[in-house]
């Protein structure tokens, strides 16, 4: 029911880390050289120790030579999705969605990979074992493809938040002239200009959602309405595979 998905470079390593360990509750509110001082990085109301990431550095590490090794020796051709998929697969726990993505074959892109712990790891990377290269270019082509590909069907986008990843979603449907269904979901407001809080009538005048659909956004908290939604239509229309045993 779910063809791909196109998320951040946090949602992608935070997904795997917190496999590694825990992530806390915090608060908004909570100062900033307080928590410095005690080696905890806040996102939001959510507390990160540092040593979290140090466990995911000596985990991904050895995972980053072996693609390299693989490239050089096989000439795979690395890119954001396929790294996923790889991760997924290296983590191996029903936990995470980049397990399951990588179990069903569902393709994961990340067009701002680089932009989180995982650019970090693949900084110091090119210092430990240069020479790895993650081609962005060819899960752009992937990412359109599948918009464009989609004919005689018809297209339908989900959208959690913004940014980069709302923005390639619409993108990409640009190129079949629109997405014929748009659901966004998130906080922002558009009087600041921003891509995140426009609304999915800006994404019409673009073409990239159809002049006949019927978009709605939801101002709320994504991640409180997001499985309601889930609940009422992909889980009640959801029919399992037949066993192949």
């Amino acid at each position: 029911m779910v063809d791909c998905a196109v998320t951040t470079a946090g949602g992608i390593e935070e997904d795997l880390i917190k496999c590694m360990a825990s992530t806390y509750l915090g608060d908004f509110h909570l100062e900033g050289k307080a928590l410095r001082s005690k080696g905890l990085n806040r996102i939001g109301n959510m507390l990160i120790p540092n040593d979290n990431y140090c466990k995911f550095e000596d985990w991904i590490m050895p995972i980053l030579d072996q693609m390299l090794k693989e490239q050089n020796e096989e000439g795979v051709v690395w890119t954001p999705s396929s790294m996923v998929w790889r991760l997924g697969k290296e983590i191996n726990n029903p936990e995470s969605v980049c397990y399951w993505a990588y179990k069903n074959q569902i393709p994961i892109y990340c067009p701002a990979i680089t932009d989180g712990s995982i650019g970090d790891m693949l900084y110091f990377h090119t210092f430990k074992n240069p020479g790895l290269v993650i081609d962005l270019v060819q899960d752009v082509r992937r990412m359109n493809d599948e918009a464009v590909h989609a004919s005689p069907r018809k297209t339908g986008i989900i959208i959690l938040g913004g940014g980069v990843a709302k923005h390639h979603i619409c993108n990409a449907n640009l190129m079949r002239n629109g997405a014929d269904f748009a659901v966004f979901v998130n906080t922002a407001a558009e009087f600041d200009g921003s891509d995140s809080g426009a609304r999915p009538d800006e994404a019409v005048s673009w073409g990239k959602i159809r002049m006949d659909a019927t978009p709605v956004k939801v101002y709320a908290d994504a991640t409180l309405v997001f499985p309601l939604l889930v609940a009422q239509t992909f889980a009640v229309n959801w029919v399992p595979k037949p066993s192949l045993n």
